[in-house]
């Protein structure tokens, strides 16, 4: 199965609504803030979540990354300061949520899972809350893949810088979605790399590698499925948060997810396809040994008579014995044995061969 830690919860059962405490394996929190406006911008490290009020006010588009965690007291003032419900930063907190989309009336929750290893498959939880003139990305880990998205907006490339927070919301959805298409790529790179290792050379260690290829990519599907619901539901909703425009663009979003969707189908056939090809060549060359060693046994039944037959030995010199074999005392007896033996070994050999049993 994936190498993804199992699903624990941190709060005890019976805790009050709302309740969250990170994982004990939390990264260190840290906090980036992109402000635009299509002239402007503006890009820092935030080590106070204060100084957060005078950035909303001045700016049209404020984009705050969080990464990490860790830091209780951090998260506990951005929920303040943006207003988050208590039980939507429980959900950002236990970070085994599927993606989904919620509507808090203020913001749009938004939950999806973001690559982070191709092999062992690791995903990362990113929350993201969707406001009138802001965007709250909170990471798992720190890492991810929006870099290129981060020298757009530096370098004014396309519409990002132009449009609001839920373009911007879209752009990271986009940006998401795509970093799974080397992945898939990747598993299908390796499929056909094992298809031609159980042609030539199988090994278990390649049911085992199979095993795990195929686990992976049921992750991506459950991953997928539930993501495209959300997009869906993105698409669907009137929320004043999404832009009519930015609507079509997360159609192509989904577009995205059913082509993954059915790529990962078909690597997933082609995993059950694989294995029963090597169950199917470890049964052909069993076969092929158990028809060498048939072939050998048979030739050396009718041997092992003819040397036992001689074995026994009667005394030819015995009156009262007319029915002892006379080549015991004959002088070419041993000779005679032997052709009698290869005679033999020839003619089952061409037997087999005009009944095609020797044939590959």
């Amino acid at each position: 199965m994936p190498d993804d830690p199992p699903f624990r919860r941190q709060t005890q059962p019976g805790a009050a609504p709302g309740t969250f405490i990170p994982p004990p394996d939390a990264a260190p929190t840290r906090i980036k803030v992109f402000c635009y406006s299509p002239t402007e911008i503006h890009e820092e490290e935030l080590l106070e979540v204060g100084k957060l009020s005078e950035l909303l006010s001045r700016w049209p588009v404020t984009w705050v990354n969080v990464e990490g965690l860790a830091d209780v007291r951090q998260l506990e003032t951005l929920a303040d300061l943006f207003g988050i419900h208590p039980l939507a930063m429980e959900d950002v907190v236990h970070v085994h949520q599927r993606p989904k989309v919620e509507d808090y009336g203020e913001y749009l929750f938004i939950v999806t899972r973001m690559i982070e290893e191709a092999d062992p498959l690791q995903t990362d939880q990113t929350s993201i809350f969707l406001g009138k003139n802001f965007l709250l990305t909170i990471q798992e880990r720190h890492g991810d893949c929006l870099d290129p998205l981060r020298e757009r907006i530096r370098k004014q490339a396309g519409r990002v810088r132009h449009a609001g927070p839920d373009y911007l919301a879209y752009a990271i959805l986009d940006a998401t979605l795509d970093a799974y298409f080397p992945l898939v790529e990747k598993y299908g790179d390796r499929m056909e790399q094992l298809d031609d290792a159980i042609a030539n050379a199988p090994t278990p260690q390649i049911v085992s590698e199979l095993h795990r290829l195929r686990a992976n990519l049921l992750q991506v599907r459950k991953t997928m499925w539930a993501q495209r619901d959300a997009l869906l539901e993105l698409i669907r909703d009137d929320s004043t948060f999404v832009a009519q425009e930015t609507r079509v663009y997360l159609r192509d979003c989904v577009d995205h997810t059913a082509q993954i969707l059915d790529v990962v189908e078909t690597y997933r056939e082609m995993c059950a396809d694989l294995r029963d090809y090597y169950l199917s060549q470890n049964s052909f060359k069993m076969n092929e040994v158990i028809k060498v060693l048939t072939v050998l046994s048979t030739i050396f039944l009718p041997l092992g008579f003819i040397t036992g037959l001689y074995g026994m030995n009667f005394d030819h010199q015995d009156g009262h014995a007319p029915w002892n074999m006379p080549e015991l005392r004959w002088l070419y007896g041993y000779p005679f044995s032997l052709g009698l033996m290869a005679a033999t070994t020839i003619g089952l050999l061409i037997y087999m061969k005009r009944r095609g049993w020797l044939d590959s």
